[in-house]
């Protein structure tokens, strides 16, 4: 047997999820409680003292065959016929079988019935004997006869919903409690529902919403206080306030309200909310993005607004059906009972009149059960009006937008919705606070208060360095916004920003007056108007970092002093048709553009910015760079940058470019360059770098290229060098490292102004004499070759401060080394055995000090 508290653990629910429980769930599990008492107490009633006690009905002394109408216990039916007999043996004989057949069934029992004597008398007579009688009309039945028949007749005689009531009402009783809280139970429902509690709970509880919503409340007095004082003197500032609606201070430049409200608005900055414990910071930023994964989880489906509104139609044709079958058995539980065991041959009665001693309990029970099942079922057809009344997969925030400054508060649908219909049932306030954590606003503003707490002023300028330009740099990585001391570094010369998603750039940063270079990585900043007024004036470098270009912000192109730009990421013209660099022709004054990008061809709007254009870099990935006629239109270049482009030859629109001045083809697939000839049209080209291709040859018409200073040809496949480049009398740097050069020509003492040679990584074995007339040489990298001796005529280099003979066959030194006053041992690059070679004084003098000898020697 099962206790009380047992069946009522079926109904019962983890505290937390009564917020979800909307007053008529709460009235209908107390209704489905006193059902579940009513039928307890009648089964316990009906196991305990529920019985019938049968009489059987005895021969009419008028007439024995009248019939007993319905309900009246005084007439008798179907009275059996007994053997009239004056006989007493005969009489005997049917008493002794009698009681035989008792016995055989108790026969421990004492027979307390007496039978009546056989009397000859009539009819009449036997009537008035009764009647004198004072105990009653007698029968021939013994008392385990009666027993026998009360069992037959409570199985026989009573209706079956007199016998089983109790257990029908306790079966409904537990199937309307499952079905009532049968979405809590759910696999698939109760992990959402138990988390929604969860960061329900957190978030109504989090001194973050307590210090968003006493910001609501401070701005919307101060707005009034504003909109008081105001009315008198400011006219027009109070009829744009209701322009005001947007929560977010650092908006784009090109949003003209957003500027407007940046710089109307009275309470950008609240005392109250620049204070923040670190540890509520943290634990306000993580319930946000639980809140976030949890909208985009439960958003997906409608699963528990389906299963709420299936338990709902379940009960409400619960209880149709209950009130239908239980109305027409209420009439059926009766006191008194008429019972025809068809057990004659063994009582010698044919029909009983029984009493049941629980039926006037067990009907007033029955009806009060109906009457609370009646009041459940009302409840459930209210339940199922609300459910369709209103759309409850949708939910709008629109009060909260109005009653706070978070406008931009998401309207949420499906089961998020109905979750938070059904708290608005038990108190309308967790909704209002937990919807702060689905505002982006509420969620800026905390990072930016958490991010302030962090990085002060003392720590950002412990991070700032300086680069190799000698300039005052600042790095930050990977933080959630711009931290407001970082505008007050106002020596601050190179600024970087990477992975900084929102970023914002206020008005502070016209503070930052040495400020010229700025680098976006991954970093869509916005500005504020007074913030781009100052950049657009200020700036001269930008770098800017992407994977699509809709992360480059739309002021980079309005930047007009802007004189320096940087773009790495993915400009594939096949895929956005460059619509990132519509605008660069607003850049009146860009002189340097470099793209680090995915290119198939040079867009036609780079163009724009051609006539004061004057250097122009393409790094490509790999991809092969197949059109490049834009470049004809860019007269104005002096360096151009070709690199890792695919390229098989010189493209001919370089031939155009008249003020060319360096040309770099680096890491394409260049075999041949007999197109060289053509450079003799550009009259001011000076620099020439081809290196890292597959150049086999250097044709003799390089000779007509007379203004050549630098020449690269390093990491190539060149066997030689052929004696029309010692033509070039201007050469002043020649590279040919990491080839096949096994012989360096004699003709190379005709470079009277060469200063830096590079022949590192060849099969050179012997150093011609000619090479050390070239008295200006200041580099000569000779490594990794296969030189076996250095002359001593390397002391005529006087100039010389650099030297690698590094990983050559090399056994001593010349002393003449000493001779060079500019080189010391930082410049020397050797094996340690081999300086040691070298007499005591060689050593010391390389060891000395740079600054004399250097002065002197310069």
């Amino acid at each position: 047997m099962f206790t009380l508290a047992e069946v009522a653990s079926l109904n019962d629910i983890q505290p937390t999820y009564r917020i979800l429980k909307p007053w008529w769930d709460v009235f209908m599990d107390y209704l489905a409680v006193v059902m579940l008492m009513v039928a307890i107490f009648a089964g316990t009633m009906q196991l305990t003292k529920d019985q019938v006690v049968c009489l059987p009905v005895l021969p009419s002394p008028v007439n024995s065959k009248a019939q007993t109408p319905p309900g009246n216990v005084d007439v008798t039916t179907n009275i059996p016929k007994m053997e009239a007999t004056t006989d007493q043996d005969q009489h005997e004989r049917v008493t002794s079988d009698i009681s035989f057949d008792t016995s055989a069934v108790t026969p421990d029992i004492p027979l307390r019935a007496r039978y009546p004597h056989p009397d000859s008398t009539a009819p009449n007579q036997e009537a008035k004997k009764e009647k004198r009688d004072p105990t009653g009309r007698k029968t021939n039945l013994d008392f385990q006869q009666y027993v026998f028949i009360n069992q037959m007749c409570y199985h026989l005689a009573l209706p079956w919903y007199s016998k089983y009531f109790p257990y029908l009402a306790l079966i409904h009783t537990i199937i309307l409690m499952v079905s009532s809280n049968f979405w809590f139970k759910y696999p698939k429902t109760c992990s959402k529902v138990e988390h929604f509690v969860s960061i329900l709970g957190k978030c109504f509880e989090s001194p973050w919403t307590t210090k968003a919503l006493s910001e609501t409340a401070c701005e919307d007095s101060e707005e009034n206080k504003q909109r008081i004082t105001g009315a008198q003197t400011l006219p027009k500032h109070v009829s744009t306030s209701s322009d005001e609606g947007s929560p977010s201070a650092s908006t784009p430049m090109i949003n003209k309200t957003g500027f407007k409200f940046s710089a109307e608005k009275p309470v950008i900055e609240v005392p109250s909310m620049t204070i923040l414990d670190k540890k509520d910071g943290e634990q306000a930023k993580a319930l946000f993005e639980k809140v976030r994964k949890f909208r985009a989880h439960v958003e997906d489906s409608d699963l528990i607004y389906k299963l709420y509104v299936v338990q709902t139609v379940i009960k409400t044709a619960k209880f149709i059906f209950i009130l239908c079958y239980t109305a027409n058995f209420v009439n059926a539980i009766s006191f008194e009972h008429v019972c025809k065991p068809k057990v004659e041959h063994l009582t010698g009665y044919e029909v009983f009149e029984c009493t049941h001693n629980m039926a006037y309990m067990l009907k007033k029970l029955l009806i009060s059960y109906i009457s609370i099942i009646c009041v459940y079922g009302f409840i459930c057809l209210y339940t199922l009006f609300w459910l369709f009344r209103i759309p409850l997969k949708e939910y709008s925030f629109e009060k909260v937008r109005e009653e706070s400054s978070f406008s931009d508060i998401p309207d949420v649908k499906n089961d998020f919705a109905f979750l938070l219909h059904m708290v608005d049932q038990y108190d309308q306030l967790y909704s209002k606070r937990f919807g702060v954590f689905l505002s982006e606003v509420s969620e800026n503003k905390l990072r930016e208060i958490s991010l302030n707490h962090e990085w002060t002023f003392e720590k950002l300028r412990q991070h700032v360095s300086r680069n190799a330009q000698d300039k005052q740099e600042l790095h930050l990585f990977m933080l959630s916004g711009v931290p407001d001391a970082v505008f007050d570094l106002t020596d601050l010369d190179v600024l970087k920003l990477e992975l900084i998603p929102e970023a914002k750039i206020p008005a502070k940063i016209s503070q930052m007056t040495n400020l010229q270079e700025l680098h976006l990585c991954h970093c869509p900043a916005k500005v504020e108007q007074t913030a781009f007024s100052f950049l657009r004036d200020h700036l001269r470098c930008l770098h800017v970092k992407f994977t699509d270009v809709a992360e480059i912000p739309a002021w980079v192109y309005l930047l007009k002093n802007l004189r320096e730009l940087y773009l790495i990421g993915n400009l594939n013209s096949e895929n956005n048709k460059m619509i990132g660099l519509e605008s660069l022709r607003e850049l009146r004054h860009l002189k340097i553009l470099n793209v680090k990008s995915n290119l198939t061809k040079v867009p036609s709007n780079i163009t724009d910015v051609a006539p004061h254009l004057t250097k122009l870099v393409i790094h490509n990935d790999g991809t092969k760079l197949l059109v490049l006629n834009s470049l004809k239109k860019m007269m104005n270049v002096a360096e151009l940058e070709l690199q890792n482009c695919e390229l098989e030859r010189i493209p001919h629109a370089i031939f155009s470019l008249s003020n060319l001045q360096e040309l770099d083809l680096k890491s394409n697939n260049i075999r041949t360059i007999e197109e060289i000839i053509s450079f003799q049209h550009l009259k001011r080209l000076t620099c020439l770098k081809l290196w890292h291709n597959k150049i086999v040859t250097i044709p003799p018409s390089i000779t007509h290229v007379k203004n050549l200073e630098s020449l690269y040809f390093s990491n190539n496949k060149l066997e030689s060098l052929p004696v029309a480049v010692f033509s070039l009398q201007k050469l002043r740097c020649l590279d040919v490292s990491y080839n096949n050069i096994s012989m360096i020509p004699i003709e190379i003492g005709l470079l009277q102004n060469l200063q830096h040679l590079h022949i590192t990584g060849n099969k050179v074995d012997l150093l011609p004499k000619q090479l050390f007339k070239c008295v200006k040489l200041r580099t000569l990298n000779l490594g990794q070759n296969c030189i076996s001796s250095l002359p001593d005529k390397i002391g005529q280099l006087s100039q010389l401060t650099q030297l690698e003979l590094k990983g050559n066959c090399l056994d001593r030194l010349p002393a003449q080394l000493g001779q060079c006053r500019l080189l010391k041992k930082s410049g020397l690059v050797v094996e340690d055995h081999l300086f040691d070679t070298l007499p005591l004084e060689v050593k010391e003098a390389l060891n000395q000090d740079t600054n004399v000898p250097f002065a002197n020697g310069i």
